[in-house]
């Protein structure tokens, strides 16, 4: 027998293991079976879970369980990434927190790597731990890591051959260079934080002297130290203004250089002065533009942003080794008393911050190794175009083609030492030689020389994401030609956040296309961004952040998983508030409780053959059991998870937990035991179906009770077959569908009217049809029983005086209430609580009618008064007709 409390905690664990353990996520047991494959989104392997890998994983594990139960030979590859900053930094914090004062630089290379193994073998991974409690069905004897041998030896493979096809190079340009951690970053490692900065004014002097009267050029700067670096100043070419200075030089202050004013259409003639200085060494946008115009780049700094003074940038030797934040102060003196200072404006500003190492990141002209990835896109923003690949929302397909289309080389080199080492060796006169093996390349070497000549390999590691975009295949066996890579790709599904299109997804498209001729996913389903019960992104600093883990502990796993895929709407966040997962908790407990009634009357598990029945309620159930299997199945296919977990809810809670189970109650009270039998048969299998609809969202919950409700299952629940169509019974299905609407109607009219629970009242029924008077006779008592009604009588007319007025279909059901309450008792209470709302909506409207409030109140608490605006205006109006009805 069932427990008589649903306890979650009793359950989860007992089936994660049992799942695990037989082996029943594992792919090719089905090997005639068309494949279904989904490969993770690799969680970092410092990483914990958080609310956006739950939704993930809960969307994913949803499909790979659906498909499953379809009979598909699924595979959900599972698997970590290397981070190489985020590891790098942990361990070398942990080294720090040791107290013996030794870095990495003091270990050496091969030293380190191996405390950052050691590191990853005992700790690292807890995040796969925590995906098993969510109930994520991984194929984790697969389980993969993108630094273990066969991923290392396919980047190798990967970096070698698009060197050899001229796509891999080496190129001195800016990238995002953090300070702290000595290394370029990707824009994705990049926080930008908006920061209380200044915008200071300077004055560059015309060399020639005065031209239309113009002496000088002010430019506008919130870096001043970067004016050390200028190597122009631009104009637009049409800002009349100027264009008589254009050719022109500047004598740049303190450095003491003549620097030439250009036009170019960056600066914009409307904004300060319209002139802007171009440090193209130390800015991405003045980068471009020192580019085009062949200027001058001027290194300033060194990699941990201090000044350098060189022969080649003029920067006075006083600023040599000064902090780029203490050079910023004496630049600003020295313009000052050079008499160039024009003066400083208070000013928010956008500055970039390494997301790792908290330091501000400075744009920094470096050499570094890059990846064609204009030639890379062509073929992969061609594959969207043509629908080989899906984008789901549509609407993700333009953030793919704007960053597609405006690509810029990859930096692919990293100045770390955990990650991928770049197989390149260098020899005595720098020639690079780029192979798999040191072998390998000190065999060309001595190919090219003549003789044996020591080489030196390039320090630098791979970009993490470039191991990442190998990940469809890389698992698979890749650059092997393995049976798996054969039959699971391309993958049918990729599931991830709109944050990575850029990183991740659009470099799995290129790779993927490149390597394997084909895409490496049919459909790309981009979810939404999981926010507090407010509406506000989840942080640290606000003190907001949800863990899931919490929740799986206190509400289940289960109830977790079902509120994120129920609140999963296409193209909208989540709201993510406690009292949700408590209820679908709660939803639990019902099905629970449900079960507990089949067992109490001998309700048994079925054989999966849809039952045959006579009796009408048992006709419609079957029906509705086919329309919701339906709907969920149609919902799951568009993924439209809210649509799938909305029709199942519905469905369980009330069509059978509500419904079904009073509609059948008094079969079991009567005598008529083939109607008995035939209820159990059909009760049995429709708890089943729900247990296997639900299964992909509430997996634990529902395996317990399949197994509960019938001892000997031929197998698992998480191995059952999927419900087939079921053809509806029209009849039975209207007739039933009537008796409940009948029913709801009169109980929300009592309820409206404050009819006393315990009242029966007389429902007289005008204008009936012969087919509405002949299901009351039908339903009569089934009716009365469940609307509390003394009577239910089919007349040719009633007194609407004290009566409330209930319509179902043709037929108006009259209700006299004198008799059951004190009808100006109840006229007042109406009044009083419409005159109660109406006050509290008045004052909310005032508050959203005020523009200061609009202006300065946060967005999320300007949508919650529309929102109890809304639900007081909805409130009023049911009480304005509860009392229309007593008129």
């Amino acid at each position: 027998m069932l427990d008589k409390t649903y306890s979650p905690a009793d359950i989860e664990t007992k089936w994660y293991e049992h799942w695990e353990k037989s082996g029943a996520f594992e792919c090719g047991k089905r090997p005639d079976a068309e494949p279904y494959v989904i490969v993770m989104p690799p969680p970092n392997v410092t990483g914990s879970l958080h609310m956006g890998h739950a939704l993930d994983n809960a969307l994913q594990d949803a499909l790979i369980r659906f498909e499953r139960l379809r009979g598909k030979d699924t595979l959900w590859q599972p698997g970590t990434d290397h981070a190489g900053i985020a590891t790098q930094m942990v361990v070398e914090r942990q080294m720090a927190d040791e107290g013996t004062n030794i870095t990495r630089r003091d270990m050496g290379r091969e030293a380190f790597i191996e405390r950052v193994w050691e590191w990853k073998e005992q700790s690292g991974g807890a995040i796969t731990r925590q995906l098993r409690r969510l109930g994520a069905s991984c194929d984790w004897s697969r389980e993969a890591f993108t630094m273990d041998g066969p991923r290392s030896a396919a980047v190798l493979k990967k970096f070698v051959q698009l060197y050899r096809e001229g796509l891999a190079y080496k190129d001195k340009r800016l990238v995002n260079w953090d300070p702290g951690f000595k290394t370029a970053i990707s824009d994705l490692e990049v926080d930008q934080r908006e920061v209380n900065g200044h915008m200071w004014e300077f004055a560059y002097p015309l060399v020639d002297g005065p031209v239309d009267g113009i002496s000088e050029i002010t430019i506008a700067t919130t870096r001043p130290e970067t004016m050390l670096g200028d190597g122009a100043v631009a104009v637009h070419p049409s800002d009349e203004r100027y264009k008589n200075l254009i050719g022109k030089m500047v004598r740049l202050p303190i450095a003491e250089r003549h620097i030439p004013i250009i036009a170019d259409e960056y600066p914009d003639p409307d904004f300060g002065s319209g002139a802007v200085k171009i440090t193209g060494a130390h800015d991405f946008n003045d980068f471009e533009v020192a580019r085009r115009n062949n200027i001058p780049l001027i290194v300033l700094m060194d990699d941990e942003a201090r000044m350098i003074s060189t022969p080649e940038n003029n920067v006075p030797a006083h600023y040599h080794g000064v902090d780029r934040y203490e050079a910023r102060e004496m630049v600003l003196n020295e313009i000052k008393e050079l008499g160039f200072y024009r003066g400083v404006e208070d000013k928010i500003i956008a500055q970039p911050f390494g997301d790792r190492s908290g330091v501000v990141v400075e744009p920094m002209l470096t050499e570094q190794w890059y990846v064609d990835a204009e030639t890379l896109a062509k073929p992969a923003i061609e594959a969207v175009e043509t629908g080989k690949t899906n984008f789901v929302p549509k609407n993700w397909e333009k953030t793919y083609y704007e960053w597609m289309r405006n690509i810029q080389p990859w930096c692919v080199s990293r100045q770390l030492w955990w990650g991928h080492q770049i197989p390149a060796w260098y020899g005595p006169d720098g020639t690079v030689f780029v192979e798999e093996t040191e072998e390998a390349a000190a065999a060309a070497a001595l190919a090219k020389f003549g003789e044996e000549v020591e080489l030196t390999r390039d320090e630098d590691v791979l970009d993490t994401w470039f191991s990442s975009a190998m990940w469809p295949y890389s698992t698979m066996g890749w650059p092997e030609e393995t049976p798996e890579l054969k039959k699971y790709y391309p993958n049918a599904t990729l599931i991830t956040g709109f944050d990575i299109i850029f990183f991740w997804v659009a470099r799995m498209m290129m790779s993927g296309i490149h390597f394997m001729d084909e895409v490496p996913f049919k459909n790309v389903y981009i979810h939404a961004l999981v926010r507090d019960a407010s509406g506000q992104k989840m942080s640290k600093s606000k003190g907001n952040v949800i863990d899931p883990l919490e929740f799986c502990d206190k509400y289940g796993a289960d109830a977790l998983r079902f509120t994120l895929v129920a609140m999963e709407a296409q193209g909208r966040d989540i709201k993510l508030d406690e009292k949700r997962v408590e209820g679908y908790r709660n939803f639990g407990t019902k099905l629970w409780n449900a079960a507990r009634f089949c067992e109490m009357n001998e309700i048994t598990g079925s054989d999966g053959a849809v039952p045959s029945a006579a009796l009408t309620v048992n006709k419609w159930i079957i029906s509705e059991v086919g329309a919701a299997g339906a709907s969920v199945t149609k919902a799951l296919d568009a993924f439209r998870f809210n649509d799938a977990a909305d029709a199942i809810y519905h469905f369980t809670w009330g069509t059978f937990c509500d419904w079904y189970v009073e509609l059948i109650k008094p079969v079991f009270w009567g005598e008529d035991e083939a109607a008995k039998a035939e209820t159990r048969e059909v009760a049995g299998w429709v708890l089943d179906q729900i247990l296997v609809l639900l299964h992909p969202f509430m997996p634990f919950i529902t395996e317990e009770l399949w197994h509960a409700m019938k001892s000997d299952r031929a197998n698992d629940l998480i191995l059952a077959a999927w419900p087939n169509e079921i053809a509806a019974d029209e009849d039975a299905a209207a007739d039933v569908n009537w008796a409940i609407k009948f029913i709801t109607e009169i109980r929300s009219t009592r309820a409206e009217m404050n009819v006393p629970a315990g009242a029966k009242a007389t429902a007289l029924v005008v204008g009936a049809s012969d087919e509405t008077t002949r299901r009351i006779g039908d339903w009569q008592d089934m009716i009365g029983r469940l609307a509390r009604l003394e009577s239910l009588q089919v007349v040719d007319a009633a007194d609407s005086k004290g009566s409330a007025q209930v319509v179902v279909e043709e037929a108006t059901v009259y209700l006299p209430l004198a008799g059951l309450m004190d009808l100006d008792a109840e006229r007042a209470r109406l009044n009083k609580s419409i005159d109660k709302l109406g006050k509290e909506a008045g004052g909310i409207k005032g508050r959203l009618s005020n523009e200061k409030f609009l202006a300065k109140a946060p967005e999320h608490v300007v949508a919650e008064a529309r929102e109890q605006l809304v639900e007081l205006e909805v409130q009023v109006e049911k009480l304005q007709a509860a009392l229309a009805r007593l008129a």
